[in-house]
């Protein structure tokens, strides 16, 4: 094979891996959450443990905020029929990926928790 084949095929080479692997810093996990319903208090407590969530080894980090829940002894207002109560998640699965955008949506300014707010993760 001549020099100028031999670079075709190198190039080619590597247009194929560069198209079968992800764009850096995207992360794929089939099995994480897509978005994570949660309250004032589960943030507070997941902003809390962030740095223990992040530091811990593998590809998807399993959080669990069950210990931290606090509001559930509180008995709040029943809703209106118009509005959909969702349970706040306190187990789920995220990539490193998702635990630093989670953490960045949760300490934006002017984010309403209460009684409970979606965060949607699929961007991210």
């Amino acid at each position: 094979m001549n020099r100028i084949g031999k670079s075709l095929l190198r190039a080619a080479m590597l247009a194929a891996v560069a198209l079968a692997s992800p764009p850096a810093g995207a992360e794929t996990c089939p099995i994480c959450a897509r978005s994570v319903v949660t309250n004032s208090d589960l943030a507070t407590c997941f902003l809390e443990k962030y740095g223990e969530a992040a530091g811990s080894g593998g590809g998807a980090v399993a959080v669990d905020l069950t210990r931290c829940e606090r509001s559930r002894s509180i008995v709040q207002a029943l809703p209106g029929p118009a509005v959909p109560v969702e349970e706040p998640d306190t187990k789920f699965l995220l990539s490193r990926g998702q635990i630093e955008c989670l953490r960045r949506k949760l300490e934006e300014p002017g984010l309403v928790l209460d009684p409970q707010a979606r965060i949607d993760l699929g961007g991210c």
